[in-house]
């Protein structure tokens, strides 16, 4: 595991540059001063690096502040299911701080800094600050929420819905956290991770994928997937998109 915790600040709450936007709710400066004394440092994660092991007692959750990761189940014999994707404003390890177990592994799939949170503040932040605590409340919904889309993706849209919904789905998520940059996002997935996705072999992704390709939907590169055309993405998948409510974070 190639990870490096800091105690020293590159980003101080008050400077935090998840501030800036537009679809995150910025805090109050109470609830600043708090989040400065709850946080303890950054950590830094590499591609590849397994941030959160299933099993686990962590004694810290984290706020992801740039890069991507990714949440997953693995089998006995080794066969994977991701679950969901992680981008810059969403909260992990809370399952492993108040169920005192992580029931799944969470891996940067590009480089990440994170900020880190100390478990045993959880309850100052629940007893004084109950804005705060609504907002982890709805942290935890709005994922259950992403869960039953996803389920509903797996179980009953076809392979090609599957795909495009995942794509204009993660598209969306990163136009929030301005990692869309002129209408394009490249994202930094393989063919693998689609099919431990969407639930598909890795020749029926592949099959799948080249669909979306010729209609102009993305194209891969050898860094990722780059996404190209939201709508047609929205319309193939026949989803209605997320949601603009601005949404809190940690």
């Amino acid at each position: 595991m190639n990870t490096a915790a800091s105690t020293a600040r590159q980003y101080p709450c008050d400077k935090c540059p998840l501030q800036g936007f537009a679809h995150l709710q910025p805090h109050q400066k109470d609830e600043i001063d708090f989040l400065s004394t709850f946080k303890t440092g950054e950590l830094v994660a590499d591609t590849g690096t397994t941030v959160l092991v299933e099993g686990a007692n962590s004694a810290h959750l984290f706020t992801v502040l740039s890069g991507w990761g990714f949440r997953y189940k693995m089998l006995e014999d080794g066969r994977r299911q991701i679950l969901n994707y992680v981008l810059p404003g969403d909260l992990i390890g809370l399952q492993g701080s108040l169920m005192r177990e992580m029931s799944h592994s969470i891996e940067a799939l590009s480089p990440m800094i994170l900020c880190v949170f100390q478990r045993d503040k959880l309850p100052t932040l629940f007893g004084n600050f109950p804005s705060l605590a609504y907002d982890i409340t709805w942290i935890a919904s709005r994922e259950e929420q992403m869960l039953d889309e996803i389920l509903l993706s797996v179980g009953r849209r076809t392979a090609i819905e599957r795909a495009a919904y995942l794509f204009a789905f993660l598209f969306q998520r990163a136009k929030t956290v301005g990692l869309v940059k002129g209408d394009t996002l490249v994202m930094p997935l393989r063919q693998q991770h689609v099919a431990d996705t969407l639930g598909l072999s890795i020749v029926h992704t592949n099959k799948t994928l080249k669909k979306l390709a010729g209609r102009g939907a993305l194209r891969w590169l050898d860094r990722g997937c780059e996404v190209l055309d939201e709508t047609a993405l929205l319309q193939i998948s026949k989803w209605s998109g997320l949601s603009s409510i601005p949404r809190p974070f940690i």
